[in-house]
């Protein structure tokens, strides 16, 4: 199969971070770029956890991209630090000082994809915002990427910030909906699924543990970030059983691909409504005739126990 070129959108809330740690453990896994974007914390604190990251895992030599700051629509957006803590990192406060640099070098994108020849997986787990500019941007470069992959929507299920919009979507429709009308069959990881994407507790523990024991400083960071996740959900819902990973769900699916179902369906977001906002819509009438909207893959279902098992041994591998 070879090793998958990923350039990495995300908003540095724990899901994100975890997903980021799972590709540096997986050697199927080369990140070539990673634009931090607004979303679960500001841009500049993304930026800031992420040079963390990049320090603790020692990968400071990935590039790293100052991404979007605000939506589209040019509101002041809102963030969660009670779900991601305020650094994106649960309660975990990074120690020394990360400079703000100059990471406005959005050009970055463009150049990345052309130096790795088109060879490349866009995995986007945060807003779209960042994407969505990309493609208004550079269209004929970014069109021609191999595969796009984002965490986003909710297609005949509840949303998490509405009745009916999932989170990455609300924040930013117009982007979300810009990315899927321009965008060649999009693979698209919705609530439906990543709903499901919960490590169990005592594999987080048995991982913990291993970390302890090999003294590996980065490894450590995961249990804190997950119990503090796991404790928001815990509150909302008594019976679940951990804290959702949906960015975490994306990334394995973009890498492990043979173990999502997925169906290809036109799909829209809407933009502009005071009740629907970020809604997303595909068509699943059992009609030849369909909705006249872009077609991309939905996923439905995942194989949970390779999920769970490829984590487990994926996250102790170095």
């Amino acid at each position: 199969m070879g090793t998958k070129k990923v350039l990495f959108f995300g908003d540095f809330g724990v899901d994100d971070i975890t997903a980021l740690m799972f590709s540096y453990f997986d050697d199927d896994t080369d990140i070539i770029g990673i634009v931090a974007d607004y979303g679960n914390v500001s841009k500049q604190t993304a930026l800031k956890t992420a040079q963390y990251l990049a320090k603790l895992s020692k990968t400071e030599n990935i590039p790293l991209i100052g991404g979007a700051a605000r939506p589209l629509t040019g509101e002041i957006p809102v963030y969660y630090p009670e779900i991601h803590g305020e650094q994106g990192l649960g309660p975990i406060v990074p120690e020394g000082d990360f400079p703000d640099g100059n990471f406005e070098n959005f050009e970055m994108i463009r150049s990345l994809i052309v130096t790795y020849n088109y060879d490349v997986t866009i995995v986007n787990v945060g807003r779209l915002t960042s994407l969505a500019t990309a493609f208004v941007l550079f269209p004929n470069i970014v069109g021609r990427v191999k595969d796009i992959f984002i965490m986003g929507g909710a297609f005949l299920y509840p949303g998490n910030v509405t009745p009916v919009a999932e989170a990455n979507f609300y924040g930013d429709p117009a982007a979300a909906n810009l990315v899927l009308t321009l965008a060649n069959k999009v693979s698209i990881f919705p609530l439906n699924v990543t709903n499901y994407a919960i490590i169990p507790d005592e594999i987080i523990q048995e991982l913990d543990q291993f970390y302890k024991e090999t003294d590996n400083q980065f490894g450590q960071i995961l249990k804190p970030m997950i119990d503090y996740y796991t404790n928001f959900y815990k509150k909302s819902n008594p019976e679940i059983q951990g804290g959702p990973l949906h960015d975490l769900l994306a990334f394995w699916g973009a890498v492990r691909e043979e173990k999502i179902t997925y169906v290809e369906k036109p799909v829209k977001v809407i933009v502009e409504s005071e009740y629907a906002r970020g809604q997303s819509i595909a068509d699943f009438r059992p009609y030849k005739t369909l909705a006249d909207y872009p077609v991309h893959r939905i996923a439905v279902k995942f194989d949970y126990g390779a999920f769970v098992s490829d984590f487990q041994k994926i996250m102790r591998k170095k």
